[in-house]
């Protein structure tokens, strides 16, 4: 992990392993099926091969991307996401939401696959079985150090 955010905050902790130019669409590529090298970079215009290579490398190293060799003259190796890159759907997803909410020009919209209605974020606590808000939300240290910022 490259270390931009030198910060005791989960958000500048992710951003220093997600959070530089190209590594979620890299990762969002893998998500969508894109899976060779020359698949992320007919998918990703406009990404320098060597910047496309150093990302894969790195998402590597934080173990969110799987390398596999699938065919040894020439080398060449498939990319998959492991179980940590697959968990960061729901992050695509949010900003998706975000961008249909918020940009000027929306490309695509996040629907329910079976009735075509939009879907919404819906916060749940499975240990009292009830759906929270945003505003009952509170981010809390569990480990009780002090000084160290949410």
């Amino acid at each position: 992990m490259k270390i931009q955010y030198n910060m005791r905050c989960n958000l500048a902790q992710t951003l220093n392993i997600i959070g530089d130019k190209w590594s979620l669409l890299i990762l969002h590529q893998l998500f969508t099926g894109n899976e060779t090298y020359k698949d992320l970079q007919d998918g990703l215009e406009g990404i320098p091969t060597n910047l496309l290579s150093e990302r894969l490398k790195s998402l590597e190293s934080d173990e969110l991307v799987l390398r596999e060799l699938y065919q040894s003259h020439p080398p060449r190796y498939k990319y998959t996401l492991t179980e940590k890159g697959v968990d960061l759907v729901d992050v695509f997803t949010s900003l998706m939401m975000w961008g249909e909410k918020h940009l000027n020009k929306c490309y695509k919209q996040v629907v329910h696959k079976n009735c075509g209605g939009q879907v919404q974020h819906r916060y749940y606590c499975p240990d009292c079985g009830s759906f929270v808000t945003a505003q009952e939300l509170e981010l809390i240290n569990p480990n009780n150090e002090k000084g160290v910022e949410q």
